[in-house]
């Protein structure tokens, strides 16, 4: 089982908690000329429509109000170096894949920590009590799977997918979660009716239209992702082939 673990607007949380003044208000990482763009947002600036690689000009007619600050690099990678430390601790197959998230290769791990789901709620625990910052959990046979899970309730949220509920999580799958499918993509393929992981692999209505378009297709969604495959051989290089395919 695979966690992926992202740290919930990370670097504005932390300007929020090491300024208990910024708590509740609109707060935008980035750069403050007018050529900026943002690098991260509260969740309360989100609500004004503010997001990530926003330019900051844009940021500020739709969040005049907001709180804008510069970034702190080095503030945020000390954190995320505890944020790493934390994760170590419950398994040492981390991979971290940016400043604020990282995969976990749990398989094994149950038998002293317990379920996917407990340990998930461990960490997001000993992360909220050591550091004040929240953070979002998914969890799922596949890393793909589990990066997409940790997007479904957020912030601070948790969804795991076991192994038997897979089929029916990818069948559901709308197309934009797939990763590598992007707006020219989703446009492709709402023109050819196809809007669900089930539905590409010509499986839902009109699937003869489809299956004729499957080059098509081919091309806009990686093909063995829309069924629930990850080529990349989970989380580090001291897992083998053969572990890898345990996982999955």
């Amino acid at each position: 089982m695979i966690l992926h673990i992202d740290m919930d607007a990370f670097y504005a949380s932390i300007e929020q908690r090491d300024n208990p003044e910024l708590k509740g208000k609109c707060v935008i990482v980035g750069g403050t000329s007018g050529r900026g763009v943002v690098s991260a947002a509260s969740y309360e600036a989100r609500r004004f429509g503010v997001h990530s690689a926003m330019p900051i000009f844009q940021a500020r007619e739709k969040c005049p109000a907001g709180v804008y600050i510069p970034p702190r690099m080095a503030r945020y990678r000390h954190v995320s170096g505890k944020v790493m430390a934390i994760l170590q601790t419950f398994s040492p197959l981390v991979e971290p894949v940016s400043i604020d998230e990282a995969f976990m290769d749990i398989t094994g791990c149950e038998r002293l920590e317990g379920s996917p789901g407990h340990i998930a709620r461990a960490i997001k625990t000993e992360i909220t009590t050591r550091l004040k910052l929240t953070s979002t959990e998914g969890g799922a046979p596949e890393r793909f799977q589990a990066k997409i899970a940790s997007d479904m309730d957020k912030p601070d949220g948790l969804t795991i997918i076991p192994p038997r509920a897979v089929p029916d999580f990818i069948k559901s799958l709308p197309v934009e979660k797939v990763p590598g499918v992007g707006k020219n993509a989703r446009r492709h393929l709402d023109m050819l009716g196809v809007r669900s992981g089930m539905e590409e692999r010509g499986q839902g209505q009109d699937c003869g239209d489809r299956r004729a378009m499957a080059p098509v297709v081919s091309e806009l969604i990686p093909q063995r992702h829309s069924v629930g495959i990850d080529d990349a051989v989970a989380v580090n290089d001291a897992l083998d082939v053969e572990r890898a395919d345990a996982v999955g």
